[in-house]
């Protein structure tokens, strides 16, 4: 009816030792999860892995790779993307109508430097627009308002 104590101990260390073998299994297979990134490419891999990781960063922050940090994709038209104006500079006719279009995923404004503004427009989401016509010869500079270090000119000739 009872086990002699020297069979409980060997039946105690080998469900601990049991134990012990599943947590470090499913530690390994969590580790082995972590080290690697997103794109599944082993950071702390061999030269080849590493190659492959700096060719997948290089293509990622290629321009060409975004159509629309290129230029406008239409005459007389400024692009907000990645938190610039492009082009940041754009020279236009005296009556030419400018529109401004957002392509980031954050809401950027048009907004005329000087005051009273000469032009200002809404807050605008992904892909709205904006366009204002430019009746009279000059250099008009805008901003961003939301983040104000994004800076562009109208040249109106």
């Amino acid at each position: 009816m009872f086990q002699p104590l020297q069979q409980r101990h060997i039946k105690a260390r080998f469900v601990s030792n049991a134990a012990i073998l599943v947590l470090t299994i499913i530690s390994a297979a969590l580790l082995a999860g972590c080290s690697r990134n997103p794109g599944g490419t082993n950071i702390g891999g061999d030269a080849a892995s590493r190659d492959h990781q700096t060719a997948e960063m290089e293509m990622k922050m290629t321009p060409a790779a975004n159509p629309s940090a290129d230029a406008p994709t239409a005459p007389n038209q400024v692009t907000i993307d990645n938190f610039a104006f492009n082009p940041k500079t754009l020279t236009v006719s005296v009556g030419t109508e400018v529109t401004w279009i957002n392509r980031d995923d954050v809401p950027h404004t048009a907004t005329s430097t000087v005051k009273p503004r000469v032009f200002d427009s809404k807050t605008l989401d992904t892909d709205d627009k904006f366009s204002y016509v430019f009746t009279a010869p000059g250099t008009y500079q805008y901003f961003c308002a939301v983040h104000p270090h994004m800076t562009g000119e109208i040249v109106v000739k």
